[in-house]
C-alpha cells in the first residue's frame, strides 16, 4: 500500500471518530515553525512562510467542512518586528500578496475576514488592501477568519485597562460597574466566542502573547509538526483530542458516590 493510500486511511479512520456535536466552534491556531522547516530543508526561511500560507488555505477549508465557524491565526505578533528587517519586509509583502490574490476565492466562499491587532506600522498599501477585503467580506456569515497582525495580547489588555480607566475618571461609569462583560466589551474581538481550542505547531509549549484574556478556559493541544507540514489529518488529530477532553471551567467532574461531606472527620 502507498504512503498516500495509508494516510488517507488513517484520515478515515479519525473521521470516523469524529463526534460532528462536538466540534469546537471557535479554534485558534499558532502557526509556528515555518523558519525551522525551512532551516531543516537548508532553504532560506522565506520558503517556509509560503508554505505556510498554501498550509493555512488547507487547514481553513478543514475547519469549514467540520463545522467549525471562527478560525483565529496568529500571522504576525508585536514582537515579529525584532527578526531581521529582511524577513519583516518579506512577511509583510506576502500579507499583500496573499490578499490580493485569494480575497475573492474567500468571499465566494462565503467567509468573512477580519484583522485584529494594530495596523497603524503597516505600509499604506497593505492597509488598504486590508481595508478592501475586510469591506467586501462584511456582510458573509458563513465563516469567519480572524488574522491576528501585529498582535500582542498584553498590549491589548493594557489598551483596554487605559480605556476603562478613562471612562471611570470621566464618570462615565463608576467604578463598581467594572466586571468581566465590560472588559470583554472593549477587546479587539469583542462580540466573538472566545477559542475552545488552541492549537499550536512546532512543538513550543508556550502561548506567546496570544489572547491571554480569550484564551482562559481553552484547551490547548501542542503537535510537534511544523506548521509547513501541518494537513487536515493533523488538525483532525487535535479536534479528536479535543473531544476527549473533559472541560470543568474550573469545577470537578461529578463522581459516584463522591462527597466533599468532611463532617465523619471533624471531632
Amino acid at each position: 500500500m502507498s504512503l498516500g493510500k495509508i494516510i488517507d486511511k488513517k484520515k478515515n479512520n479519525l473521521f470516523m471518530k469524529l463526534d460532528r456535536e462536538k466540534v469546537p466552534e471557535h479554534v485558534a491556531i499558532i502557526m509556528d515553525g515555518n523558519g525551522r522547516w525551512a532551516t531543516k530543508k537548508g532553504l532560506p526561511r522565506k520558503y517556509g512562510h509560503k508554505r505556510g500560507v498554501s498550509v493555512l488555505k488547507e487547514i481553513l477549508k478543514s475547519s469549514k467542512k467540520l463545522g467549525c465557524k471562527i478560525l483565529t491565526v496568529y500571522a504576525f505578533s508585536t514582537e515579529n518586528w525584532i527578526r531581521p528587517r529582511k524577513e519583516v519586509d518579506f512577511l509583510i509583502n506576502l500579507f499583500s500578496e496573499v490578499l490580493s490574490d485569494e480575497i475573492e476565492e474567500i468571499h465566494e466562499e462565503s467567509i468573512k475576514i477580519k484583522f485584529v491587532g494594530d495596523l497603524t506600522p503597516f505600509p499604506e498599501t497593505l492597509k488598504k488592501i486590508i481595508s478592501s477585503s475586510e469591506y467586501l467580506t462584511k456582510n458573509n456569515n458563513n465563516f469567519l477568519l480572524n488574522v491576528c497582525v501585529n498582535y500582542g495580547g498584553r498590549q491589548e489588555i493594557v489598551k483596554v485597562a487605559k480605556k476603562i480607566a478613562l471612562k471611570t475618571s470621566s464618570g462615565e461609569i463608576k467604578p463598581n460597574e467594572v466586571n468581566e462583560e465590560l472588559f470583554n466589551s472593549e477587546l479587539l474581538t469583542r462580540g466573538i466566542k472566545d477559542p475552545e481550542l488552541l492549537i499550536r505547531t512546532g512543538g513550543e509549549k508556550r502561548i506567546s502573547n496570544f489572547l491571554l484574556w480569550q484564551l482562559a478556559y481553552s484547551e490547548i493541544y501542542i503537535s510537534e509538526v511544523m506548521w509547513p507540514d501541518f494537513n487536515e489529518f493533523e488538525f483532525l488529530k487535535a479536534i479528536i483530542d479535543y473531544q476527549s477532553r473533559n472541560r470543568r471551567f474550573g469545577g470537578i467532574e461529578s463522581l459516584p458516590n463522591e462527597s466533599f461531606d468532611d463532617s465523619q472527620y471533624s471531632s
